[in-house]
């Protein structure tokens, strides 16, 4: 089955999230709005607020993104700004029990990495003004990876904010073939390095398409970041990816608030729960907004059980 999804339905899958036809008649089902919500709280910053304090309840912290990725103006991207200000004032008042709690999730192309004139630079102004309005709030921050295209000037940026503000956070994508590469440089920066398996629609050429691969890839992007100076953030559902980190954390004698695991709002809640209170730091990454479709896409592109729960819910209840 897996085989099967990763050759003919995830492409398919990834396909019709660049449709722009198929994402407008999707938006508009209201099947689909009641799927989005296993993934997503809401549109509004209220909806996250919500979804944040109920995360804390249950002893988790959570990193906050906004959805938002083709940006076409840049008041578009000021709009961004000013929603991830907004969200930050509001999680300045929240009330965490451990510092580092707290954090948001950021993508450059939403702040204007790729307008056509000074897109870079209007994305590090921008995510700059973020990061100085985080640290005011006491909020971490975290550049999310996006396609492969975007990941050397993302990292250059983030290099280059991290001058200012040294917990800044990446994320690296394991399926990548230069990523290894990439943990090296982060894990001997002592950077904060949330590993991924990878989510976009990738060529051969740049990344492993073989699920055996793409997993061997990802331990040995991991055992770098342990073993290095940073703090992994340790980005899987996977029960064998979870049970490695633990037995790494162990040989390279680990405390418990120098590397964490995240996982997505929605998913493997139970599993979240049960890690916190076993002590261990658990993440949870909660998306909100009205760009809700490409993120939502790309959660049914991750795996069969995903998309198995979408054609689940086509079916009229009966009962």
């Amino acid at each position: 089955m897996s085989k099967i999804f990763d050759a003919t339905l995830r492409p398919a899958i990834m396909a019709a999230a660049a449709n722009e036809r198929i994402k407008e008649s999707s938006q508009r089902l209201p099947v689909t709005r009641r799927v989005v919500e296993r993934f997503v709280p809401g549109e509004t910053e209220s909806d996250v607020l919500a979804a944040i304090a109920a995360s804390l309840r249950d002893g988790l912290s959570v990193t906050i993104d906004h959805l938002g990725e083709d940006t076409t103006d840049e008041a578009q991207a000021a709009s961004t700004v000013e929603a991830y200000l907004s969200l930050l004032q509001s999680m300045s008042v929240a009330t965490t029990t451990m510092p580092g709690q707290l954090e948001v999730s950021l993508k450059l192309t939403a702040l204007g990495q790729t307008l056509p004139r000074h897109g870079r630079k209007i994305a590090e102004e921008n995510a700059h003004t973020i990061c100085t309005a985080a640290r005011n709030a006491g909020v971490l921050v975290t550049v999310d990876a996006e396609d492969h295209r975007t990941v050397e000037e993302r990292l250059d940026i983030v290099g280059s904010l991290r001058r200012e503000f040294d917990d800044l956070g990446t994320v690296l994508q394991a399926y990548l073939r230069r990523t290894e590469d990439d943990c090296r440089d982060a894990a001997a920066n002592g950077a904060r390095i949330r590993l991924c398996k990878g989510a976009y629609a990738e060529p051969a050429t740049v990344a492993f398409a073989d699920r055996t691969q793409i997993d061997e890839a990802y331990l040995r992007c991991l055992r770098i970041l342990f073993k290095g100076n940073g703090y992994p953030m340790v980005a899987s559902h996977d029960p064998m990816i979870i049970g490695a980190a633990g037995e790494l954390a162990t040989e390279f004698h680990r405390l418990p608030d120098s590397w964490e695991h995240q996982m997505l709002y929605g998913i493997r809640a139970d599993e979240q729960r049960r890690l916190a209170a076993d002590g261990r730091r658990v993440r949870v990454y909660i998306p909100y907004g009205t760009e809700w479709y490409g993120y939502f896409v790309r959660r049914l592109a991750e795996k069969p059980a995903n998309l198995r729960f979408f054609l689940r819910s086509l079916v009229p209840d009966r009962g």
